[in-house]
């Protein structure tokens, strides 16, 4: 490894070219996914298109047929089938589907001081005082008792509407500031402005409010009942845009973790006939613990790969745990990047850095490795000899400074099955923020690192 090295400077002339066009992809995908939905909505849509067929809809599977596996439009898992017998394992990328966001609650329209207010639920860790002032567009689903299913997607186009939270004004402000910065906004603070307008002729208490419940039932058939059963998303409504003057970067909403869903299926995609089964798992919840019936907590992957080795004859409890127990992983999670601003949280030595390739981080976790998979050093000394040989550019990264704060993936929860993991993924400036920034080269390079470790890692 060449730690000191950029990604850029050993890139050839073509593989830039690839960088760009990759990140050019990469951009429109991140403008198209902004929910779990829409990323799995968006997966399904390039499987078709990529020859990838509904497991329910194949007999016995033969090496190189793709296989898709949706689970309640959430998560997904999608397969090239190998050449070996699926109990000798499988190689499994795992990236997930969610990202911070803020949640409408199931009761949240109400008037206060002349205006129209959404109240709203984080989602995720956040910091709260970062998703006031900017403009904020609406995703989601909504049931209706029928069974009738609407689907929301207001703010992304020029002509459409776009939601907001206020701020206070600094000139009043000073109480906020001298607050903590964690206590500056409160949770049930944040609250959608969604309108200001009075219905005439109306009644004569929260004019304002039927206003905006009259236009919901003429333009979208809305009822306010009806978010009773909605899951409905306010996320930012700033496009993903290339940075810089040089525009090596981009940023946008929702990188982590939909910078590894992007690559992990584009390098499935690239995938030909494997020696080992090739496997991507999309899944949700990981925000939020991995918890759910579409979190990785629960028993998606192996009702996945039971669904695999049923077509095959072979589907018991046993060989399915020894097949799971055999298998190969990278939990595809994204890192902190090393930044020059904030120095004080980064322990130099041990950080990643933007621009110096995909990201190997052994443990996770807070204090004591808490939550931690913290993988073995025979896999990380095969990984490493697999991105060497590949012409992969990797580095190693932590998560910050020891006792500063930390963060979990999806990678203690696989290694439970026995099999070998270890996290592998881009490291992310300003994570978790409503505009996170990742290099191109990096993407790239996780990119070729996953389709690596699919095609050739045995």
């Amino acid at each position: 490894m060449e730690k000191e090295r950029n990604a850029w400077l050993k890139a050839s002339e073509s593989e830039r070219h690839e960088m760009a066009s990759l990140g050019q992809e990469y951009i429109r995908f991140l403008n198209r996914a902004k929910t779990e939905r829409e990323t799995v909505s968006f997966l399904k849509e390039q499987a078709r298109e990529k020859d990838f067929i509904d497991l329910k809809d194949l007999g016995e599977l033969r090496p190189g047929q793709r296989v898709f596996i949706e689970h309640k439009g959430k998560a997904a898992v999608a397969a090239i089938i190998g050449q070996k017998p699926f109990a000798e394992g499988f190689n499994i990328v795992a990236s997930h589907t969610d990202t911070p966001r803020l949640d409408l609650k199931p009761v949240p329209l109400y008037e206060g001081s002349g205006m129209a207010l959404f109240k709203t639920h984080y989602y995720g860790g956040i910091k709260k005082y970062q998703w006031p002032a900017l403009p904020l567009s609406m995703h989601g689903v909504i049931v209706k008792k029928s069974g009738q299913r609407i689907e929301v997607r207001i703010g992304e186009e020029e002509n459409d509407p776009v939601f907001t939270i206020t701020d206070l004004l600094v000139h009043l402000a000073k109480d906020q500031m001298e607050k903590k910065m964690s206590e500056g906004i409160g949770g049930e603070d944040l609250n959608i402005l969604v309108g200001s307008l009075p219905l005439e002729p109306g009644p004569e208490k929260d004019k304002i409010k039927e206003g905006i419940k009259k236009i919901l039932k003429e333009k979208y058939d809305v009822e306010e009942d009806d978010f009773t059963s909605a899951e409905i998303q306010m996320v930012p409504a700033m496009k993903a845009r290339e940075i810089g003057f040089d525009r090596s970067l981009i940023g946008g909403y929702g990188q982590d973790d939909r910078v590894c869903v992007f690559t992990s299926f584009k390098a499935l995609l690239d995938v030909t006939i494997p020696s080992r089964t090739a496997v991507c798992v999309f899944a949700d919840k990981e925000e939020i613990g991995s918890v759910g019936n579409t979190g990785l907590r629960s028993y998606l992957l192996e009702n996945a790969i039971a669904d695999l080795m049923n077509h095959n004859g072979r589907s018991d409890y046993y060989e399915v745990m020894r097949a799971l127990r055999n298998s190969y992983a990278l939990s595809a999670d994204v890192n902190g990047a090393y930044d020059p601003n904030y120095e004080s949280a980064f322990e130099k030595q041990n950080s990643s850095y933007v621009g110096r390739g995909v990201s190997l981080t052994k443990y996770t976790g807070s204090r004591g490795k808490s939550e931690s998979n913290d993988a073995h050093p025979e896999y990380l000394a095969r990984i490493r000899k697999l991105f060497d040989d590949h012409d992969v550019t990797w580095q190693v990264g932590e998560l910050g400074k020891v006792d500063q704060g930390g963060g979990g993936t999806v990678a203690h929860l696989l290694s439970r099955y026995g099999m070998e993991v270890v996290d592998c993924g881009v490291a992310l400036l300003g994570m978790h923020s409503p505009f996170e920034v990742a290099a191109k080269s990096d993407i790239y390079a996780t990119f070729k690192a996953y389709r690596a470790f699919m095609q050739k890692f045995e």
